[in-house]
């Protein structure tokens, strides 16, 4: 790290050795590699999680149908009491 006296900001040094990238199909199978090592750690939930895991997403779902149908309902007679019912509406 060197300090610029004219601003004073550290910066890094430009005089450094980069390393040299592997080729494409080096990298590509280093990637599947780490793929596989990742897929090894994941835990299948039991029966019981999943069934838990479930009924809060379909809990969710419905609440957030709620949220969005009250404000819906809210908005059209919101902009029926603005605006008026239309012309050719019975």
């Amino acid at each position: 790290m060197i300090q610029d006296a004219s601003k004073g900001e550290v910066v890094a040094a430009g005089g450094g050795t980069r390393e040299k990238k592997p080729n494409f199909f080096v990298r590509i199978v280093v990637f599947i590699r780490q793929v596989f090592a990742e897929l090894r750690k994941v835990v299948t939930p039991t029966r019981k999680e999943l069934l838990k895991f479930t009924a809060v997403v379909l809990g969710f779902v419905l609440v957030m149908m709620a949220v969005v149908y009250g404000l819906d309902t809210l908005f059209v007679w919101l902009t029926t009491v603005v605006f008026g019912t239309p012309v050719g509406a019975a």
